[in-house]
């Protein structure tokens, strides 16, 4: 598929302060792109570039192969065929939900806005509600009917920044589901800012993490998990724990929780120290191993237990256990190792 959007080596900066620097990516048609980060890295900002809504300090952004943004330059918004999903929602009050859908469809003669109204209602689940008025509407709802209205005019690329922000963690990630799907039936190239990394593994095929306005890694989100670029990442996705271990040779780590086989990091050789990142689904409980660790906290989350645990040396792992297993503060419990993706980083002290 061809690349819809590029951001080719882009930069911004505010007041000679650097905001965004030297981002690349790009998003083929149909796809759904997240930029994903901590609050104040970046990614807002990167989104209204590409919406054309801030200049470029250098590179470019191109939509189908065309320049619309360069240092200094920006093609009008309205004139790139992008459409934008605001964290409030954007409503107009005054109007009805089909008269905010029918906003932008002003070029359609009246039936054909009326079908359009009806075949985006339809769509987002809510036919009933086409007389009714923002203030009558659930957040969620009012979510769906900002899509439709994003979506009406069939944009070529749809910019949705934190659209869930406001609402809990489950409506988040079910909204996030159910925004995926609409898109994908409508065929809408997307991109989502978050700083949510399960509403971004939810809705996006491919994820941008940003830090300190520098992209960290563009991929998807199983590889992110998986198979993190640097320690930022490794970090920021997913929950886990730093061991020490040394290396035995190009195929084995030993460490705490025993030797595990992995993917040696460039330039270790044996005896060189790194960190690994442990997941708490990379431990397993087992009463039979001879390996202890003592449960310090333990957080009850219905089929399963979310156990910190402390080895021998001090050191805390976090492991999953189903809930019929439900141990003490202070107790001892017997764990195994089962990683299928060992991430590992030489440390940084090293200098040989």
């Amino acid at each position: 598929m061809p690349e819809l959007l590029e951001v080719d080596n882009c930069s911004l900066a505010y007041d000679g302060i650097p905001v965004v620097k030297q981002v690349s990516f790009g998003l083929e048609t149909g796809n759904i792109g997240c930029l994903l980060g901590p609050s104040g890295c970046g990614k807002t900002t990167l989104l209204r570039a590409i919406a054309g809504f801030e200049l470029l300090q250098s590179g470019e952004i191109r939509l189908r192969g065309q320049v619309v943004s360069h240092s200094g330059w920006a093609l009008p918004p309205e004139q790139r065929r992008v459409g934008m999903v605001f964290q409030d929602f954007a409503l107009f009050p005054h109007l009805t939900v089909a008269g905010n859908i029918a906003f932008g469809l002003r070029h359609l003669s009246e039936r054909e806005r009326r079908t359009r109204v009806r075949e985006l209602l339809e769509l987002v689940g809510m036919p009933g509600y086409a007389s009714a008025y923002p203030h009558q509407l659930s957040g969620g709802q009012q979510q769906r009917i900002a899509v439709a209205r994003a979506i009406a005019p069939r944009p070529e690329l749809l910019l949705l920044d934190e659209p869930f922000s406001s609402m809990d963690a489950e409506l988040r990630e079910q909204l996030a589901r159910e925004v995926r799907a609409i898109l994908k039936q409508e065929e809408i190239t997307a991109i989502l800012v978050t700083h949510d990394q399960y509403e971004a593994f939810a809705m996006a095929d491919e994820i941008g993490v940003i830090n300190q306005g520098r992209l960290m890694q563009w991929d998807s989100g199983y590889n992110l998990y998986h198979r993190p670029a640097n320690r930022f990442v490794a970090d920021f996705i997913g929950q886990g724990a730093i061991i020490t271990g040394e290396v035995l040779n190009d195929q084995h780590v030993n460490s705490e929780l025993g030797i595990i086989p992995g993917r040696i990091p460039e330039g270790c050789v044996p005896g060189c120290k790194v960190d690994l990142l442990v997941r708490p689904d990379d431990i397993q409980h087992d009463d039979e191993s001879e390996l202890q660790a003592r449960v310090v906290e333990k957080a009850f989350r219905g089929a399963e237990f979310l156990y910190t645990l402390e080895l021998h040396s001090g050191t805390r792992v976090l492991c999953f256990a189903p809930s019929h297993h439900d141990h003490a503060i202070g107790e001892s419990i017997g764990i195994r190792m089962e990683i299928d993706h060992l991430v590992m980083f030489r440390q940084e002290r090293q200098t040989a």
